[in-house]
């Protein structure tokens, strides 16, 4: 079968399905809190980590079928978890589960003001479950549902080299290469001397064929930001990620016009018009939406399709964050016109590595710098419900 001939048979599973939703509709709606104590804390320019946070979302239809999502939620969980509760299942509860776009729109019309924050983050969760029940319903994996382009694999860097020792660098670097990265993402931080001389570190251990991106999680003003991205670029890195506070537009865009690198930003910003802006005035050489923050996949199917428009590049941010995360980026990495690569965790996280088989975009399934796309239906990973017991917050 070629593959238009896929894509087609792909479509009209699909639309059969959504046609034949008698027995569809939403009967119940469970939000898991969940919480894990890293291994080995991580440590960006915003402090130390030692733990994670996510949402995790079951959708079952009352034919018993059932969808699993996941929600941005790194503090807090619980509040996330009574937002769904007590703002979303009563507009959920007795919906056609394949109106994603309309349960989209109620979810959000939950809550006035601009569409952001915590709930967004909470119906990102509920919306990546509804996608994950129209794959398993239509027979498909989600990449072929939104179109797809035919990518078996994409390209991966590891992420992320700590704002640590330079003995822990050199270990994290070498143990990135002997996985078979040939890209790879180092944090920096304050003061600016320390990180250059971090930065000419992470070089000389990598290699001068090995591509570096750095992320600074906004650890910069926009004159420091300056002095960074130049000797970044006279080092050969190819992406400077978020080097300023994401809501300083202005700051970009001088970024954009007075540095010869990359930057990169989007993981801080909610939904498509946000996105938009930033797309526009051709700040970002790179947008990176985290598919647990910026509504689900419909919406960030939206700013992929807003990136395509606008010939940008597009990344998921993954970042601290579950499997189910992991999966759904995944996909939209497999789908989206744009994409240049994926986030690679790096560092032992169980919600990860544990809460879903099978394990898929992990640093322990790289082939020739890559990682495979999921091919079972829907998100095309399941649950382990005795992990999910053991991390749930009570």
């Amino acid at each position: 079968m070629t593959d238009q001939e896929r894509l087609s048979s792909a479509s009209r599973a699909l639309a059969e399905a959504e046609m034949d939703n008698a027995g569809a509709v939403i009967r119940r709606v469970t939000a898991h809190p969940l919480r894990a104590i890293l291994p080995k804390a991580q440590r960006t320019s915003q402090g130390d980590y030692p733990s994670v946070e996510i949402l995790v979302v079951e959708v079952e239809t009352d034919d018993g079928l059932i969808g699993i999502g996941e929600g941005l939620a790194r503090r807090g969980a619980k509040g996330y978890a009574a937002l769904v509760d007590e703002a979303l299942v009563p507009r959920l509860l007795g919906q056609d589960s394949s109106h994603r776009r309309a349960l989209w729109q109620r979810m959000r019309n939950a809550l006035t003001g601009r569409p952001g924050g915590q709930l967004v983050e909470a119906l990102s969760a509920v919306d990546i479950a509804l996608w994950d029940l129209a794959g398993k319903r239509a027979g498909e994996p989600i990449h072929r549902l939104l179109g797809g382009m035919g990518r078996a694999h994409v390209p991966a860097y590891a992420s992320s080299i700590n704002w640590l020792d330079d003995a822990t660098v050199e270990a994290e670097i070498a143990s990135a290469l002997a996985s078979g990265f040939r890209e790879i993402k180092v944090k920096l931080g304050r003061p600016v001397p320390a990180a250059i001389a971090r930065a000419k570190l992470a070089r000389r251990l990598a290699g001068d064929d090995i591509a570096l991106y750095v992320d600074a999680n906004w650890a910069y003003d926009v004159d420091d930001a300056m002095r960074v991205g130049r000797a970044l670029a006279d080092l050969g890195y190819d992406l400077f990620e978020e080097p300023i506070a994401p809501h300083d537009r202005e700051g970009y865009r001088r970024l954009a016009q007075h540095l010869p690198i990359r930057l990169a930003a989007g993981e801080s910003d909610y939904v498509g018009s946000e996105a938009l802006q930033l797309l526009q005035d051709r700040s970002l050489g790179l947008i990176q939406p985290d598919v647990t923050r910026s509504g689900g996949i419909t919406e960030t199917w939206r700013i992929t399709e807003l990136a395509a428009a606008h010939h940008t590049a597009y990344a998921p941010h993954v970042g601290w964050s579950g499997a189910i995360c992991v999966a759904a980026s995944l996909h939209l990495a497999a789908a989206a016109e744009t994409t240049r690569t994926f986030e690679c965790m790096v560092y032992d996280n169980p919600l990860r590595d544990e809460l879903c088989a099978p394990v898929v975009g992990g640093h322990g399934e790289i082939v020739d710098g890559g990682v495979a796309i999921p091919q079972g239906p829907g998100l095309g990973v399941t649950l382990d419900y005795d992990v999910l017991a053991r991390h749930r917050i009570a």
